[in-house]
């Protein structure tokens, strides 16, 4: 028996057959071209259906799927902003109707939750009943692994961590993205570069390279190490997990910062629970979400 982790973004599809111990068997990337709405479910319908094609000997007992956005449970739709036409998306009875086989438990979740499946099944919190993976890429997000359960909410957004309260007073800049991920996130880093250099062709990137030769960029990247120390804190001093984990694109080149981080939440967070957990980076990288996907299928099967 096998199971399919889909890895869905907003210009492609990462898909694999996996065993159920974990053994990725084949695996099929595909790019969207623009397509949109109920065009990206049918995208991944027959990235399904190619992954059972090529291994026709192993049942697919399950799907896991991996979205870019909110999965609202209640509604049994998807909200995904960098897919146009999915604000309400029924993306599992379509996949249903599409593939017309009642035997395939088909799963879907937030790439947030799937981020830390990926590590609890593979990664840096196999072992753990309580770890929060910390995304940071365009935007901040987090999984959270609460008492051995994934913590969803009442409306399915538990997570949204770009919108903490990290500064006074009030920007109206913050309104769209929240506060920490104005100044932390990489699209932030990004932005503060164009802002205080007066130049909109700078990028994180820039930032990251001129770290500690030019003294722009290391009030940027300073004030990012600030921000994820003090969300952090707070994330500790709330969930008291044994093990926050760092991933997303930005670590990547802010992973050497990750003693730097834990030394600022020290400042912020409960003494007790700052003393207890360990801070470290993904041990899985770009393929959480992919093995979270996988894993959820399983769970769910």
């Amino acid at each position: 028996m096998a199971v399919i982790g889909i890895d869905l973004g907003g210009t492609k599809i990462s898909a694999a057959l996996f065993s159920r111990d974990g053994e990725l068997i084949v695996k099929e990337y595909k790019l969207l071209d623009g397509a949109t709405g109920t065009a990206v479910g049918l995208a991944v319908a027959e990235t399904i259906l190619a992954l059972r094609t090529r291994r026709p000997d192993l049942p697919v007992e399950a799907v896991g799927i991996c979205v870019p956005g909110i999965v609202y449970s209640k509604k049994g739709t998807v909200w995904a902003p960098n897919i146009p036409g999915w604000d309400n998306y029924p993306l599992k009875n379509d996949l249903k109707a599409i593939l017309d086989d009642p035997s395939v438990k088909i799963s879907i979740e937030s790439d947030r939750t799937c981020y830390i499946l990926g590590e609890l099944w593979k990664g840096a919190a196999r072992g753990c009943t309580d770890a929060i993976y910390l995304a940071v890429g365009t935007g901040i997000g987090a999984g959270i692994l609460l008492d051995g359960h994934i913590i969803h909410g009442a409306s399915d957004i538990v997570g949204a961590t770009g919108w903490m309260a990290l500064e006074d007073p009030f920007k109206e800049e913050f309104i769209p993205v929240g506060c920490f991920e104005y100044y932390a996130s990489g699209n932030g880093i990004g932005n503060q570069a164009k802002l205080l250099y007066g130049d909109d062709s700078k990028t994180s990137y820039d930032v990251f390279a001129d770290y500690g030769k030019d003294p722009v960029a290391t009030q940027i990247l300073d004030k990012a190490i600030r921000m994820w120390g003090m969300g952090t804190a707070n994330l500790v001093s709330l969930f008291n997990p044994q093990k926050v984990i760092f991933g997303g694109g930005v670590f990547g080149p802010a992973v050497q910062y990750i003693g730097r981080i834990y030394a600022e939440a020290r400042k912020w967070g409960q003494p007790i629970s700052m003393r207890d957990v360990i801070f470290c980076a993904s041990e899985v990288g770009g393929d959480a979400a992919l093995l979270g996907a996988a894993y959820l299928g399983i769970m769910n099967s």
